[in-house]
């Protein structure tokens, strides 16, 4: 970008922070390549172009509304990891059912306990056996194995 079209980037998301929605509509298809760029990471997922796409513009137009001209940096430094959050949370937060994170950490414990114990006991250990290895209490490796697992389809 040029230091005259950097200028006008500046200006107008001064204006678009404003208020001013032409000049957020401006900004957002000035700045669309950074999403197209940011999607190169993510094109070997299992989800629609079209749906990070969605994703990735929503991370932009929170650059905009966000971006800080006190940081003494170009939007696009600022925007890109924007843009990356957003699809990062997608692609993590993304299912039928949110799991809390902490559950998600249990579960995680509970997947490298299985194949420890299995590889000790020759078979698959017991939510008794996986609760006093680790040390948590057994309802909570239930609710943590339940949460985790992928939905039944009928």
């Amino acid at each position: 970008m040029s230091s005259a079209s950097y200028q006008d980037n500046e200006y107008l998301i001064a204006k678009a922070q404003a208020g001013d929605e032409q000049a957020k509509a401006a900004v957002y298809e000035a700045n669309i390549g950074l999403i197209y760029m940011v999607l190169e990471r993510f094109k070997n997922t299992s989800y629609e172009y079209e749906d990070l796409f969605q994703v990735g513009s929503i991370g932009l137009l929170k650059a905009i509304e966000k971006f800080d001209f006190s940081f003494n940096v170009r939007f696009s430094t600022y925007a890109v990891p924007m843009i990356i959050g957003e699809i990062k949370k997608f692609l993590r937060d993304d299912g039928i059912v949110k799991v809390q994170r902490g559950v998600k950490e249990t579960y995680a414990k509970i997947r490298w306990a299985q194949d420890k114990l299995r590889g000790e006991l020759g078979r698959e250990p017991t939510v008794k056996e996986l609760a006093q290895f680790l040390d948590i209490p057994k309802e909570d490796i239930i609710l943590a194995m339940e949460a985790c697992q992928a939905p039944a389809y009928i």
